[in-house]
């Protein structure tokens, strides 16, 4: 069967069995252009620091292969895999509550120029940003969000409310 048409669980299954290369970069393409941009959004827009991390999580992900049990789709594993290791980066960067470090993105000002929704989410404090992309941009749920972050799905509620509060504060500002 070709490789590239077959359901990550078993192309999952055929890499653990062979460790086989080919298998593996069907993964990796499937996965990586997501993967990618949830890092670069999370670091807002650091596509340096992306690739590190990017290749982190990558580096993870394949090291605890062997334990996902499948209770969630192979992507939002991977994704989560990549929110710890975003979170692991920001960590020495943090001085007060992640959820309180945000700034007004530059431009915003200048009713003149058009809001850059990728600034705007850039912006946002880390802990809003995460909650944010992963809901609105990625889909995930309020359980997914708590299992990937460690935090009770009443907080990601929470934090999803704000974060899109200040957003909209944004937004309604320039009109």
């Amino acid at each position: 069967m070709n490789p590239t048409a077959q359901s990550d669980r078993e192309l999952v299954d055929a890499f653990l069995q062979h460790r086989d290369e080919e298998t593996f970069l069907v993964l990796y393409r499937r996965h990586a252009p997501a993967l990618f941009g949830l890092i670069r959004r999370e670091l807002g827009g650091d596509s340096g620091r992306a690739d590190d991390v990017f290749q982190e999580a990558w580096v993870r992900a394949v090291r605890l292969l062997p334990d996902f049990r499948w209770e969630s789709q192979f992507r939002t594993w991977l994704l989560g895999i990549a929110f710890n290791c975003c979170s692991e980066a920001r960590r020495g960067d943090r001085r007060t509550d992640p959820m309180e470090e945000h700034h007004e993105p530059a431009g915003f000002s200048d009713p003149g120029k058009r809001m850059d929704m990728e600034k705007a989410l850039a912006a946002l404090a880390p802990g809003y940003r995460s909650i944010v992309i992963m809901h609105d941009v990625y889909g995930f749920t309020h359980g997914e969000i708590g299992n990937a972050l460690g935090i009770n799905e009443g907080t990601s509620r929470s934090q999803l409310s704000r974060g899109r509060d200040i957003l909209r504060k944004w937004i309604g500002e320039r009109t």
